[in-house]
Protein backbone atom coordinates (compact mmCIF):
# COMPACT_ATOMS: atom_id res chain seq x y z
CA UNK A 1 0.00 0.00 0.00
CA UNK A 2 1.25 3.28 -0.99
CA UNK A 3 1.96 5.71 1.82
CA UNK A 4 2.21 9.55 2.30
CA UNK A 5 4.07 10.73 4.80
CA UNK A 6 5.96 13.81 6.14
CA UNK A 7 9.10 15.08 7.17
CA UNK A 8 11.81 13.59 9.58
CA UNK A 9 10.62 13.57 13.47
CA UNK A 10 12.79 14.48 16.40
CA UNK A 11 12.36 14.85 20.16
CA UNK A 12 9.16 16.76 21.15
CA UNK A 13 9.30 18.13 17.60
CA UNK A 14 6.38 16.73 15.34
CA UNK A 15 5.78 17.23 11.66
CA UNK A 16 5.17 20.67 10.62
CA UNK A 17 5.56 22.09 13.83
CA UNK A 18 5.04 26.01 14.82
CA UNK A 19 6.86 28.69 12.81
CA UNK A 20 7.25 32.42 14.45
CA UNK A 21 6.54 34.98 11.90
CA UNK A 22 7.02 37.93 13.77
CA UNK A 23 10.08 40.38 12.13
CA UNK A 24 9.79 43.71 11.84
CA UNK A 25 9.86 45.21 8.61
CA UNK A 26 13.22 48.03 8.39
CA UNK A 27 15.05 46.42 11.84
CA UNK A 28 18.23 47.51 11.46
CA UNK A 29 19.68 44.33 12.50
CA UNK A 30 17.25 42.70 9.47
CA UNK A 31 18.93 42.24 5.96
CA UNK A 32 16.25 41.63 3.48
CA UNK A 33 16.16 39.06 0.62
CA UNK A 34 15.85 39.78 -2.79
CA UNK A 35 11.65 40.00 -2.40
CA UNK A 36 11.92 42.77 0.10
CA UNK A 37 9.43 40.22 2.19
CA UNK A 38 11.47 39.34 5.78
CA UNK A 39 7.92 36.86 6.96
CA UNK A 40 7.93 34.54 4.26
CA UNK A 41 5.80 31.49 3.28
CA UNK A 42 6.73 29.61 0.09
CA UNK A 43 3.71 27.62 -2.10
CA UNK A 44 4.87 24.86 -4.29
CA UNK A 45 2.78 25.80 -7.41
CA UNK A 46 2.55 23.41 -10.58
CA UNK A 47 0.98 25.24 -13.95
CA UNK A 48 -2.49 24.54 -14.58
CA UNK A 49 -3.27 27.86 -17.45
CA UNK A 50 -0.92 29.47 -19.65
CA UNK A 51 -0.69 32.70 -16.95
CA UNK A 52 0.68 30.56 -14.50
CA UNK A 53 4.29 29.54 -14.25
CA UNK A 54 5.41 26.36 -12.39
CA UNK A 55 7.73 27.22 -9.18
CA UNK A 56 7.52 28.91 -5.67
CA UNK A 57 5.02 31.65 -4.95
CA UNK A 58 6.44 34.23 -2.26
CA UNK A 59 3.60 34.53 0.45
CA UNK A 60 3.77 37.41 2.51
CA UNK A 61 2.63 35.67 5.95
CA UNK A 62 2.37 39.04 7.44
CA UNK A 63 -0.25 39.99 5.77
CA UNK A 64 -1.30 37.25 3.24
CA UNK A 65 -0.55 38.57 0.09
CA UNK A 66 1.58 37.02 -2.79
CA UNK A 67 5.14 38.75 -3.26
CA UNK A 68 6.61 39.94 -6.33
CA UNK A 69 8.83 37.42 -8.04
CA UNK A 70 9.07 33.85 -7.28
CA UNK A 71 12.07 30.74 -7.10
CA UNK A 72 12.05 28.59 -10.25
CA UNK A 73 11.57 24.78 -8.77
CA UNK A 74 10.81 22.36 -11.73
CA UNK A 75 8.04 21.97 -13.67
CA UNK A 76 6.20 20.11 -11.12
CA UNK A 77 7.15 20.81 -7.61
CA UNK A 78 4.78 19.18 -4.64
CA UNK A 79 6.06 18.51 -1.49
CA UNK A 80 8.90 20.72 -0.04
CA UNK A 81 11.43 20.26 3.40
CA UNK A 82 13.30 22.59 4.99
CA UNK A 83 16.52 22.32 6.67
CA UNK A 84 16.67 23.26 10.31
CA UNK A 85 17.91 26.32 9.98
CA UNK A 86 15.66 27.29 7.28
CA UNK A 87 18.41 28.66 5.11
CA UNK A 88 18.02 25.56 2.66
CA UNK A 89 14.47 24.08 1.47
CA UNK A 90 14.07 21.25 -0.77
CA UNK A 91 11.36 20.78 -3.34
CA UNK A 92 10.17 17.70 -5.20
CA UNK A 93 9.43 17.55 -8.70
CA UNK A 94 7.14 15.22 -9.02
CA UNK A 95 8.05 15.12 -13.49
CA UNK A 96 11.26 14.13 -13.39
CA UNK A 97 11.98 13.10 -10.13
CA UNK A 98 14.36 15.68 -9.19
CA UNK A 99 15.00 17.45 -6.32
CA UNK A 100 15.79 20.97 -6.60
CA UNK A 101 17.66 22.47 -4.15
CA UNK A 102 16.87 26.46 -2.82
CA UNK A 103 18.71 28.83 -1.16
CA UNK A 104 15.81 30.86 1.04
CA UNK A 105 18.25 33.77 1.64
CA UNK A 106 19.03 34.62 -2.04
CA UNK A 107 15.68 33.19 -3.37
CA UNK A 108 17.30 31.05 -5.79
CA UNK A 109 17.83 27.39 -6.76
CA UNK A 110 21.32 26.48 -6.56
CA UNK A 111 21.00 23.38 -7.95
CA UNK A 112 19.14 19.72 -8.15
CA UNK A 113 19.69 16.09 -7.56
CA UNK A 114 18.01 13.57 -9.73
CA UNK A 115 16.56 10.79 -7.85
CA UNK A 116 16.62 7.12 -9.63
CA UNK A 117 12.23 7.42 -8.54
CA UNK A 118 10.07 9.48 -7.35
CA UNK A 119 9.26 9.44 -3.67
CA UNK A 120 6.98 10.87 -0.61
CA UNK A 121 9.26 11.20 1.96
CA UNK A 122 12.44 13.17 2.21
CA UNK A 123 14.74 14.23 5.75
CA UNK A 124 16.74 17.06 6.18
CA UNK A 125 18.14 16.53 9.83
CA UNK A 126 21.30 18.82 9.25
CA UNK A 127 22.41 21.49 6.55
CA UNK A 128 24.01 20.06 3.58
CA UNK A 129 23.06 16.63 3.86
CA UNK A 130 19.36 15.05 3.30
CA UNK A 131 18.02 11.43 2.95
CA UNK A 132 15.27 10.18 0.46
CA UNK A 133 13.20 7.33 0.43
CA UNK A 134 12.66 5.70 -2.84
CA UNK A 135 10.67 2.25 -2.92
CA UNK A 136 11.49 1.80 -6.68
CA UNK A 137 15.38 2.52 -6.82
CA UNK A 138 16.65 0.00 -8.84
CA UNK A 139 19.58 -2.11 -7.43
CA UNK A 140 21.80 -4.69 -8.56
CA UNK A 141 21.37 -7.72 -6.65
CA UNK A 142 18.76 -6.78 -4.58
CA UNK A 143 15.05 -5.86 -4.55
CA UNK A 144 13.76 -2.33 -5.52
CA UNK A 145 13.75 0.27 -3.00
CA UNK A 146 16.56 2.41 -1.42
CA UNK A 147 17.33 5.07 0.63
CA UNK A 148 19.24 7.96 -1.08
CA UNK A 149 21.67 10.34 1.10
CA UNK A 150 21.92 13.76 -1.11
CA UNK A 151 24.95 16.16 -0.71
CA UNK A 152 22.93 19.61 -0.84
CA UNK A 153 26.66 21.19 -1.19
CA UNK A 154 28.30 18.94 -3.96
CA UNK A 155 24.55 18.36 -5.45
CA UNK A 156 24.79 14.93 -6.00
CA UNK A 157 24.18 11.44 -4.21
CA UNK A 158 26.45 10.23 -1.96
CA UNK A 159 25.15 6.30 -1.27
CA UNK A 160 22.38 4.52 -2.15
CA UNK A 161 21.38 2.31 0.62
CA UNK A 162 19.40 -0.81 -0.01
CA UNK A 163 15.92 -1.12 2.17
CA UNK A 164 13.74 -3.24 -0.42
CA UNK A 165 9.91 -0.90 -0.43
CA UNK A 166 11.16 1.80 1.40
CA UNK A 167 8.38 4.08 1.56
CA UNK A 168 9.41 6.69 4.57
CA UNK A 169 12.62 8.19 6.23
CA UNK A 170 12.64 10.13 9.56
CA UNK A 171 16.22 10.92 10.70
CA UNK A 172 17.32 11.90 14.65
CA UNK A 173 18.62 15.57 14.67
CA UNK A 174 22.46 14.31 14.26
CA UNK A 175 21.44 12.38 10.61
CA UNK A 176 23.41 9.27 12.92
CA UNK A 177 20.52 7.05 12.50
CA UNK A 178 17.27 7.03 9.88
CA UNK A 179 14.47 4.67 10.74
CA UNK A 180 13.28 3.53 7.24
CA UNK A 181 9.64 2.02 6.69
CA UNK A 182 8.58 0.49 3.89
CA UNK A 183 4.90 -0.79 2.52
CA UNK A 184 3.20 -3.97 3.75
CA UNK A 185 5.84 -4.28 6.27
CA UNK A 186 5.90 -5.53 10.20
CA UNK A 187 9.65 -4.55 10.24
CA UNK A 188 11.37 -1.27 11.08
CA UNK A 189 14.64 -0.86 9.19
CA UNK A 190 17.76 1.09 11.57
CA UNK A 191 20.04 2.64 8.76
CA UNK A 192 23.15 3.95 10.14
CA UNK A 193 24.66 6.34 7.96
CA UNK A 194 28.36 6.43 9.40
CA UNK A 195 28.49 3.11 9.37
CA UNK A 196 28.89 2.92 5.36
CA UNK A 197 32.40 1.72 3.87
CA UNK A 198 33.34 0.28 7.32
CA UNK A 199 32.42 -3.30 7.29
CA UNK A 200 30.01 -2.56 9.24
CA UNK A 201 26.34 -3.75 9.09
CA UNK A 202 24.43 -0.22 7.70
CA UNK A 203 21.02 -1.49 7.93
CA UNK A 204 19.08 -3.38 10.94
CA UNK A 205 15.21 -4.83 10.42
CA UNK A 206 13.96 -4.55 13.76
CA UNK A 207 10.51 -7.30 13.93
CA UNK A 208 7.82 -7.33 15.54
CA UNK A 209 5.16 -4.18 14.46
CA UNK A 210 2.34 -4.44 12.86
CA UNK A 211 2.58 -2.49 9.49
CA UNK A 212 4.51 0.85 10.99
CA UNK A 213 4.35 4.11 9.05
CA UNK A 214 6.18 6.53 10.89
CA UNK A 215 7.89 7.62 14.39
CA UNK A 216 8.69 9.94 16.73
CA UNK A 217 12.30 10.10 18.43
CA UNK A 218 12.39 10.38 22.47
CA UNK A 219 16.13 9.96 23.79
CA UNK A 220 16.66 5.83 23.47
CA UNK A 221 13.30 5.22 22.37
CA UNK A 222 10.97 6.09 19.62
CA UNK A 223 6.93 6.04 19.06
CA UNK A 224 6.57 4.09 16.14
CA UNK A 225 2.90 4.44 14.33
CA UNK A 226 1.74 1.24 13.69
CA UNK A 227 -1.12 1.24 10.92
CA UNK A 228 -2.21 -2.21 11.68
CA UNK A 229 -5.92 -3.19 9.64
CA UNK A 230 -6.12 -0.19 7.68
CA UNK A 231 -3.00 -0.86 6.11
CA UNK A 232 -3.61 -4.70 5.36
CA UNK A 233 -2.41 -5.17 9.09
CA UNK A 234 -4.33 -6.52 12.38
CA UNK A 235 -4.38 -3.86 14.89
CA UNK A 236 -3.42 0.22 14.99
CA UNK A 237 -1.29 1.51 18.08
CA UNK A 238 1.73 3.02 19.39
CA UNK A 239 4.71 0.85 20.37
CA UNK A 240 8.14 1.82 21.49
CA UNK A 241 11.09 0.86 19.73
CA UNK A 242 14.15 0.05 22.11
CA UNK A 243 17.13 2.15 20.61
CA UNK A 244 19.73 0.72 23.58
CA UNK A 245 19.38 -2.57 23.90
CA UNK A 246 21.37 -4.52 21.46
CA UNK A 247 20.11 -5.63 19.24
CA UNK A 248 16.92 -2.71 18.84
CA UNK A 249 13.89 -4.15 20.09
CA UNK A 250 10.01 -3.85 19.79
CA UNK A 251 8.62 -3.02 23.30
CA UNK A 252 5.02 -2.30 24.86
CA UNK A 253 2.33 -0.97 22.92
CA UNK A 254 -1.40 0.46 23.41
CA UNK A 255 -3.77 -0.21 20.72
CA UNK A 256 -5.42 2.96 19.18
CA UNK A 257 -8.03 3.30 16.52
CA UNK A 258 -6.02 4.44 13.52
CA UNK A 259 -2.45 5.40 13.22
CA UNK A 260 -1.20 6.75 9.77
CA UNK A 261 0.21 10.32 11.50
CA UNK A 262 1.12 11.79 14.27
CA UNK A 263 1.63 15.04 16.43
CA UNK A 264 4.21 14.39 19.39
CA UNK A 265 3.66 17.41 22.31
CA UNK A 266 5.21 17.02 25.03
CA UNK A 267 4.24 13.82 26.64
CA UNK A 268 1.33 13.69 24.24
CA UNK A 269 0.67 12.08 21.31
CA UNK A 270 -2.37 12.80 19.21
CA UNK A 271 -2.73 9.99 16.20
CA UNK A 272 -5.12 10.23 13.46
CA UNK A 273 -6.25 7.27 10.70
CA UNK A 274 -9.09 4.92 10.10
CA UNK A 275 -10.54 1.84 12.02
CA UNK A 276 -12.19 -0.56 10.04
CA UNK A 277 -13.83 -1.86 12.68
CA UNK A 278 -14.62 1.91 13.93
CA UNK A 279 -15.29 3.74 11.13
CA UNK A 280 -18.96 5.21 12.08
CA UNK A 281 -19.71 8.78 12.20
CA UNK A 282 -21.03 9.16 15.57
CA UNK A 283 -21.82 12.46 16.61
CA UNK A 284 -22.06 14.31 13.46
CA UNK A 285 -24.56 14.82 10.92
CA UNK A 286 -23.38 14.36 7.52
CA UNK A 287 -23.79 12.48 4.23
CA UNK A 288 -20.45 10.72 4.68
CA UNK A 289 -20.83 7.29 5.64
CA UNK A 290 -17.63 6.47 7.00
CA UNK A 291 -15.22 9.04 9.51
CA UNK A 292 -11.72 8.69 11.19
CA UNK A 293 -10.39 8.35 14.33
CA UNK A 294 -8.02 11.19 16.38
CA UNK A 295 -6.97 9.29 19.58
CA UNK A 296 -4.85 11.19 22.39
CA UNK A 297 -1.64 9.02 23.96
CA UNK A 298 -0.60 10.23 27.02
CA UNK A 299 2.65 8.44 26.42
CA UNK A 300 4.13 8.83 30.14
CA UNK A 301 1.08 5.91 30.91
CA UNK A 302 0.51 4.50 27.60
CA UNK A 303 -3.14 4.99 27.23
CA UNK A 304 -5.46 6.52 25.45
CA UNK A 305 -6.70 9.28 27.22
CA UNK A 306 -10.06 10.47 24.45
CA UNK A 307 -10.67 9.71 20.96
CA UNK A 308 -12.77 11.93 18.39
CA UNK A 309 -14.65 11.32 15.18
CA UNK A 310 -12.65 13.25 12.09
CA UNK A 311 -12.61 13.15 8.39
CA UNK A 312 -11.81 10.24 6.74
CA UNK A 313 -9.02 9.44 3.97
CA UNK A 314 -5.45 8.83 4.40
CA UNK A 315 -3.96 11.27 7.04
CA UNK A 316 -0.85 12.18 6.15
CA UNK A 317 -1.02 16.14 7.45
CA UNK A 318 -0.78 16.91 10.82
CA UNK A 319 -0.64 20.50 12.86
CA UNK A 320 -1.03 22.55 16.10
CA UNK A 321 -1.59 26.20 15.69
CA UNK A 322 -2.11 28.95 18.20
CA UNK A 323 -5.21 28.61 20.22
CA UNK A 324 -4.78 25.12 20.79
CA UNK A 325 -5.88 24.22 17.45
CA UNK A 326 -4.96 20.77 15.71
CA UNK A 327 -5.23 20.93 11.70
CA UNK A 328 -5.75 16.93 10.60
CA UNK A 329 -5.57 16.13 6.67
CA UNK A 330 -5.78 13.76 4.72
CA UNK A 331 -6.22 12.76 1.19
CA UNK A 332 -8.56 10.91 -0.94
CA UNK A 333 -11.64 11.28 1.74
CA UNK A 334 -15.05 11.65 0.97
CA UNK A 335 -16.09 14.92 -0.31
CA UNK A 336 -19.63 16.00 0.03
CA UNK A 337 -21.17 18.96 -1.55
CA UNK A 338 -19.32 21.63 -4.05
CA UNK A 339 -17.13 24.71 -2.14
CA UNK A 340 -19.20 26.55 -5.42
CA UNK A 341 -22.36 25.87 -4.30
CA UNK A 342 -23.04 26.10 -0.93
CA UNK A 343 -26.70 25.22 -0.48
CA UNK A 344 -26.25 21.67 1.88
CA UNK A 345 -23.25 20.34 3.54
CA UNK A 346 -19.98 21.05 1.76
CA UNK A 347 -17.00 18.46 3.34
CA UNK A 348 -13.64 17.72 2.66
CA UNK A 349 -10.31 16.51 4.03
CA UNK A 350 -9.90 18.55 6.71
CA UNK A 351 -10.80 18.33 10.61
CA UNK A 352 -9.45 20.98 13.21
CA UNK A 353 -9.50 19.65 17.05
CA UNK A 354 -9.44 21.80 19.94
CA UNK A 355 -7.06 19.76 22.37
CA UNK A 356 -8.68 21.82 24.87
CA UNK A 357 -11.90 20.47 24.87
CA UNK A 358 -12.21 17.61 22.49
CA UNK A 359 -14.51 19.26 20.23
CA UNK A 360 -14.25 19.22 16.15
CA UNK A 361 -14.84 21.38 13.38
CA UNK A 362 -15.26 20.29 9.81
CA UNK A 363 -14.60 22.87 7.70
CA UNK A 364 -17.02 23.22 4.23
CA UNK A 365 -13.84 22.88 1.59
CA UNK A 366 -13.54 20.39 -0.89
CA UNK A 367 -10.52 18.54 -1.64
CA UNK A 368 -7.59 17.03 -0.57
CA UNK A 369 -4.92 18.18 2.11
CA UNK A 370 -1.72 19.01 0.86
CA UNK A 371 0.66 21.14 3.29
CA UNK A 372 -0.32 22.59 6.50
CA UNK A 373 1.76 25.95 8.12
CA UNK A 374 0.86 27.23 11.48
CA UNK A 375 2.76 30.59 13.02
CA UNK A 376 3.60 31.21 17.02
CA UNK A 377 2.70 35.07 16.41
CA UNK A 378 -0.24 35.12 14.61
CA UNK A 379 -3.77 33.35 14.98
CA UNK A 380 -4.17 31.79 11.58
CA UNK A 381 -2.98 28.10 9.49
CA UNK A 382 -1.89 28.03 6.04
CA UNK A 383 -3.86 25.15 4.26
CA UNK A 384 -2.96 24.03 0.97
CA UNK A 385 -6.37 22.44 0.03
CA UNK A 386 -7.72 21.22 -2.93
CA UNK A 387 -5.17 23.04 -5.15
CA UNK A 388 -5.82 25.72 -3.37
CA UNK A 389 -4.22 28.12 -0.21
CA UNK A 390 -6.49 28.76 2.29
CA UNK A 391 -5.78 31.09 5.81
CA UNK A 392 -8.04 30.03 8.56
CA UNK A 393 -8.48 32.29 11.80
CA UNK A 394 -7.38 29.95 14.88
CA UNK A 395 -9.74 31.40 16.95
CA UNK A 396 -12.85 31.25 15.15
CA UNK A 397 -11.73 28.24 12.87
CA UNK A 398 -12.99 29.81 10.17
CA UNK A 399 -11.88 31.63 7.14
CA UNK A 400 -10.13 34.91 7.56
CA UNK A 401 -11.87 37.58 6.71
CA UNK A 402 -9.91 41.05 6.88
CA UNK A 403 -9.00 43.97 4.40
CA UNK A 404 -6.39 41.41 2.27
CA UNK A 405 -8.13 38.04 2.06
CA UNK A 406 -11.58 38.66 2.12
CA UNK A 407 -12.81 35.10 0.63
CA UNK A 408 -9.92 33.58 3.06
CA UNK A 409 -8.39 32.17 0.09
CA UNK A 410 -4.75 33.60 -1.20
CA UNK A 411 -5.18 34.19 -4.71
CA UNK A 412 -2.68 32.09 -6.93
CA UNK A 413 -3.39 31.15 -10.37
CA UNK A 414 -1.83 27.49 -10.29
CA UNK A 415 -2.32 24.28 -8.26
CA UNK A 416 -0.66 24.71 -4.98
CA UNK A 417 0.23 21.57 -3.40
CA UNK A 418 2.53 22.29 -0.21
CA UNK A 419 2.93 25.34 1.70
CA UNK A 420 6.50 26.15 4.29
CA UNK A 421 7.21 29.13 5.93
CA UNK A 422 11.13 29.81 6.06
CA UNK A 423 11.49 32.72 8.28
CA UNK A 424 11.12 32.64 12.07
CA UNK A 425 12.30 35.61 14.71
Amino acid sequence: MKKSALLYAVLVIAPLGLVSCSGAYGGANVTKPPSGLTERVLASQSASSPSASPGLIIVNGFNDTVGRGGISAGSSPTFMETSPERATLLAFDSATNKVDVVSTTKETTTGSIQLPGPTTSIAVPQAGVAFAAVPTAPLNGSSPGAVVEMNLTAMGITATISVPNAQTVISNSGATQLLVFSSDSDAVTIVSPLLLNTGSPVTVAVPGFDRPVYGFFSGSSVYILNCGAECGGTQASVQILNLATTPPTAGALVPVDGATIGFLNGSTLYVAGNSPANSLCTGETTAAKTCGRLDTVDLGSMTVTSSAVITDGYHDRIDLGLNSQLFIGSHTCTNVGNVNNVTGEVRGCLSIYNVNNGSVVIPPDNGDVTGLQSFTTRYVEYVAEGGNLRVYDTITDVLLDNDFISTGTIVITGVITDVKAVDFF
